[in-house]
């Protein structure tokens, strides 16, 4: 028998830093690759984050996003249709030409509109009692609704968005500039306008 001769090379992971990875990942569901890596070389190991990515792999854990809870937008759109809303605004003219603002809430999975309230002037106070009021309507209903997609108008203040969070849903906040990431509402919209 012939001896092999080590021919060089990254030496291999301990299992000791195989299992803080995996603690750390587990410990903390935002950090990613990178910021694990980081928390690694503070606490004097010698690692990559090409390392921490292979040993989660290995061990079956996600990347952050995913592990931290956040899941795909075609996911969300494909298995959680049922349980998600959408809200948003559109403008009428009046025939004394004056401009009010129409508030409303979609369902995506049976796309039931709840008309939330009309104005001439949506300030946040407003908005947010509108929310109140619609949560109460939306109790009675046996869906368990998951999440609420909504833009980024100043007009969604943070009482708004405490209104729906304290009842267990989640607000998402469509990118800027992308009205296809609310398209149910959007499509709502141009519906009504066509009328």
């Amino acid at each position: 028998m012939y001896a092999r001769k080590n021919k060089g090379g990254r030496p291999a992971t301990s299992q000791e830093l195989k299992d803080l990875i995996v603690r750390l990942a587990e410990e903390n569901l935002g950090w990613g690759y990178g910021k694990i890596e980081g928390e690694l070389i503070k606490l004097g190991f010698d690692v990559c984050d090409t390392t921490v990515s292979n040993v989660l792999k290995a061990n079956g854990i996600l990347p952050a996003p995913v592990r931290a809870g956040s899941i795909g937008w075609r996911t969300l759109m494909s298995h959680y249709k049922d349980q998600l809303l959408a809200c948003d605004f559109f403008t009428i003219e009046t025939i004394w030409l004056k401009t009010v603002y129409c508030f409303f809430f979609i369902e995506l999975g049976t796309r039931r509109v709840y008309l939330a309230g009309i104005t001439d002037h949506p300030d946040g106070p407003w908005v947010a009692q509108q929310a109140r009021n619609t949560v109460w309507l939306l109790e009675e209903q046996e869906t368990d609704y998951l999440c609420l997609i909504r833009d980024n108008d100043k007009k969604y203040t943070d009482a708004f968005d405490t209104v729906f969070e304290s009842e267990g849903i989640n607000i998402i906040r469509t990118p800027f500039r992308a009205p296809n990431a609310n398209a149910f509402a959007e499509r709502w919209v141009r519906t009504v306008r066509r009328v």
